[in-house]
């Protein structure tokens, strides 16, 4: 499963950038699509989340700045980062996920190869 990001680049503090993740028209019907993000040292933490017919969630850092979307036409998602702080600077992943329970529960898990999101102060 290939998961195709772009939009990542570097930003003065306060300035803004769009990220875009284009998945398989299967993948994205019905799988959750997150973004994350990590920085150096740190460990990979979710960004953002929307599933079909569900609210987004967002980590409490990115609240009020930034928005996840779907376009359903283009199979695609998107990050749009506002009012961006140095402490955004990461790799912005993107994510897909689902956790199908019959008589045993699979997770499938996929993940697109990263963008470098750098804000300076």
């Amino acid at each position: 499963v290939q998961l195709v990001e772009s939009g990542g680049g570097w930003v003065q503090s306060g300035g803004s950038l769009r990220l875009s993740c284009i998945a398989p028209e299967n993948i994205f019907r019905v799988y959750t699509m997150s973004w994350y993000r990590q920085a150096p040292g740190n460990q990979r933490e979710m960004v953002a989340s929307i599933k079909s017919g569900a609210n987004a969630n967002y980590a409490d850092s990115v609240k009020g700045r930034f928005t996840i979307s779907r376009d359903s036409a283009n199979n695609t998602i998107y990050l749009q980062m506002n009012n961006l702080k140095p402490e955004d600077t990461a790799v912005y992943y993107c994510n897909a996920e689902r956790t199908i329970t019959t008589v045993k529960t699979t997770r499938y898990n996929y993940w697109g190869q990263g963008t470098q999101v750098t804000v300076s102060s």
